[in-house]
Protein backbone atom coordinates (compact mmCIF):
# COMPACT_ATOMS: atom_id res chain seq x y z
CA UNK A 1 0.00 0.00 0.00
CA UNK A 2 1.23 3.50 -0.77
CA UNK A 3 1.63 6.16 1.56
CA UNK A 4 -1.77 8.81 1.60
CA UNK A 5 -0.20 11.93 0.22
CA UNK A 6 -2.24 15.26 1.00
CA UNK A 7 -4.03 17.24 -1.56
CA UNK A 8 -2.37 19.89 -3.87
CA UNK A 9 -4.03 22.73 -2.57
CA UNK A 10 -2.94 21.86 0.97
CA UNK A 11 0.87 21.33 -0.24
CA UNK A 12 0.37 24.93 -2.04
CA UNK A 13 -0.84 26.75 1.20
CA UNK A 14 2.22 24.93 2.90
CA UNK A 15 4.55 26.15 0.79
CA UNK A 16 3.25 29.88 1.22
CA UNK A 17 5.95 32.07 3.34
CA UNK A 18 4.76 32.76 6.37
CA UNK A 19 5.44 36.68 6.17
CA UNK A 20 3.77 36.50 3.04
CA UNK A 21 0.57 35.13 4.62
CA UNK A 22 0.71 37.16 7.44
CA UNK A 23 0.90 40.47 5.75
CA UNK A 24 -1.79 39.30 3.09
CA UNK A 25 -3.92 38.39 5.63
CA UNK A 26 -4.19 41.35 7.99
CA UNK A 27 -4.14 43.36 4.84
CA UNK A 28 -7.46 41.31 3.68
CA UNK A 29 -9.04 41.56 7.43
CA UNK A 30 -8.30 45.10 7.20
CA UNK A 31 -9.96 45.70 3.87
CA UNK A 32 -12.81 43.69 4.57
CA UNK A 33 -13.39 45.02 8.62
CA UNK A 34 -13.29 48.17 6.58
CA UNK A 35 -16.19 47.05 4.83
CA UNK A 36 -18.35 45.84 7.44
CA UNK A 37 -18.03 49.70 9.42
CA UNK A 38 -18.79 51.37 6.07
CA UNK A 39 -21.93 49.28 5.44
CA UNK A 40 -23.26 49.09 9.05
CA UNK A 41 -22.79 52.99 8.76
CA UNK A 42 -24.63 53.15 5.35
CA UNK A 43 -27.54 50.77 6.17
CA UNK A 44 -28.36 51.91 9.53
CA UNK A 45 -31.95 53.47 9.95
CA UNK A 46 -32.22 56.98 9.16
CA UNK A 47 -34.55 57.30 12.17
CA UNK A 48 -33.38 58.04 16.01
CA UNK A 49 -32.93 54.59 16.94
CA UNK A 50 -32.55 50.65 15.93
CA UNK A 51 -36.18 50.10 17.78
CA UNK A 52 -38.37 52.16 15.59
CA UNK A 53 -36.63 50.87 11.91
CA UNK A 54 -40.51 49.30 11.81
CA UNK A 55 -41.87 52.70 11.53
CA UNK A 56 -40.33 53.69 7.81
CA UNK A 57 -40.23 50.43 5.02
CA UNK A 58 -37.32 52.02 3.34
CA UNK A 59 -35.64 51.84 6.96
CA UNK A 60 -36.21 48.20 7.50
CA UNK A 61 -35.73 47.28 3.59
CA UNK A 62 -31.64 49.19 4.25
CA UNK A 63 -31.66 47.40 7.34
CA UNK A 64 -32.17 43.79 6.05
CA UNK A 65 -30.36 44.42 3.14
CA UNK A 66 -27.07 45.89 5.07
CA UNK A 67 -27.56 42.87 7.33
CA UNK A 68 -26.98 40.16 4.35
CA UNK A 69 -23.81 42.43 3.41
CA UNK A 70 -22.18 41.95 6.47
CA UNK A 71 -22.81 38.56 6.99
CA UNK A 72 -21.65 37.69 3.04
CA UNK A 73 -18.32 39.73 4.14
CA UNK A 74 -17.59 37.92 7.29
CA UNK A 75 -18.17 34.70 5.85
CA UNK A 76 -15.49 35.96 3.21
CA UNK A 77 -13.58 36.95 6.08
CA UNK A 78 -13.46 32.91 6.92
CA UNK A 79 -12.81 31.64 4.06
CA UNK A 80 -9.12 31.34 3.21
CA UNK A 81 -7.04 31.90 -0.12
CA UNK A 82 -5.87 28.29 -1.47
CA UNK A 83 -2.89 29.44 -3.83
CA UNK A 84 0.02 31.46 -3.28
CA UNK A 85 -1.20 34.20 -6.30
CA UNK A 86 -3.62 34.60 -4.26
CA UNK A 87 -1.99 36.07 -0.99
CA UNK A 88 1.06 37.99 -3.50
CA UNK A 89 -2.48 39.58 -5.60
CA UNK A 90 -3.58 40.79 -1.66
CA UNK A 91 -0.48 42.07 -0.72
CA UNK A 92 -0.43 44.07 -3.59
CA UNK A 93 -3.94 44.85 -3.77
CA UNK A 94 -4.01 45.76 0.06
CA UNK A 95 -1.40 48.12 0.22
CA UNK A 96 -3.36 50.54 -2.00
CA UNK A 97 -7.34 49.45 -0.84
CA UNK A 98 -6.64 48.97 3.10
CA UNK A 99 -5.90 52.28 3.60
CA UNK A 100 -8.30 53.71 1.18
CA UNK A 101 -11.15 51.81 2.52
CA UNK A 102 -9.92 52.62 6.18
CA UNK A 103 -9.65 56.38 5.46
CA UNK A 104 -13.26 56.44 4.13
CA UNK A 105 -14.65 54.10 6.99
CA UNK A 106 -13.09 57.01 9.12
CA UNK A 107 -14.45 59.79 6.92
CA UNK A 108 -17.62 58.22 6.94
CA UNK A 109 -18.26 57.79 10.51
CA UNK A 110 -17.36 61.01 11.65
Amino acid sequence: MSAQHPPSSELEVAAIPIGLRIVAMFLRTLFLGALVAITVRISSPQSETIWTVYETFGDLIRLALGFAVCLWIVLHLFRFPKNPETYRRWVYLGFVVAPLALAFAIAIWR
